[in-house]
């Protein structure tokens, strides 16, 4: 059963609950929060749970991870994970070795939701950068996730409003400046091999191409290899 949530000023009480909060050992406590939020949207919940803290964090990923395998929860489920990242937790970078993140790159690369996929680009570029050394093992999960969504955002197979389209080109474009400015030689070398193929044509004509024309050349496409900048100790 979800926990009972305290009237504002009850500051006392709600010390108490964090108290058992980070006392629960089991971690049952902490599943009825994750639960109570995704039902709920609570901002009191919302609180609490962004001050876990590490051993904490593992059942937090893995309700998360749990809430992302479920339709009907996972617009709510991306936006808690956005707000913890947002808040950038000390344990942020175990999210690299959890199986949240590839929960989340499977939703981007499957969902047929515009709202979902756009809040979890949006997502994913913040958390990109706390989690480097996922880069190794996801980076072709990266690039077909930029794929998938810079063709929807030009076929729209969906028929969905323009003004959902607006959001989608945006969040894709986030997601393309993000790659281009962490992997160039991986993420250059993606975008040749996909866009030469001659299915993929109209869409780099009509969306990836004016990204292109809008950045400089980045310098680790002379200095760098598809190699090193995969390497995590950079």
């Amino acid at each position: 059963e979800s926990p009972k949530l305290l009237p504002a000023g009850h500051s006392s009480c709600w010390l108490g609950l964090t108290v058992v909060l980070f006392a629960d050992r089991g971690g049952a406590v902490l599943s009825s929060l994750v639960e109570h939020y995704l039902d709920s949207s609570s901002s009191q919940v919302l609180l609490l749970l962004s001050s876990i803290r590490e051993p904490h964090h593992k059942v937090l990923l893995e309700k998360l991870n749990e809430a992302l395998t479920r339709p009907g929860n996972r617009a709510a489920a991306i936006a808690l994970l956005g707000h913890l990242i947002r808040k950038q937790p000390p344990w942020i970078h175990h999210i690299s070795q959890a199986p949240v993140l590839p929960t989340l790159l499977r939703c981007l690369k499957t969902d047929g939701d515009v709202a979902v996929l756009v809040s979890g680009v949006l997502v994913l570029v913040a958390l990109l950068p706390m989690i480097p050394q996922a880069g190794k093992q996801h980076i072709y999960d990266f690039f077909d996730v930029f794929g998938r969504l810079a063709s929807r955002s030009y076929r729209n197979p969906g028929q969905v409003s323009a003004a959902y389209l607006v959001h989608l080109h945006a969040a894709v474009y986030s997601l393309f400046h993000r790659l281009y400015g962490m992997f160039p030689c991986n993420f250059v070398s993606y975008l040749r091999l996909h866009y030469g193929m001659k299915e993929n044509l109209d869409t780099f004509q009509e969306v990836v191409k004016p990204m292109l024309e809008h950045v400089r050349i980045h310098p680790e496409l002379v200095t760098g290899t598809q190699d090193s900048e995969l390497d995590p100790s950079r």
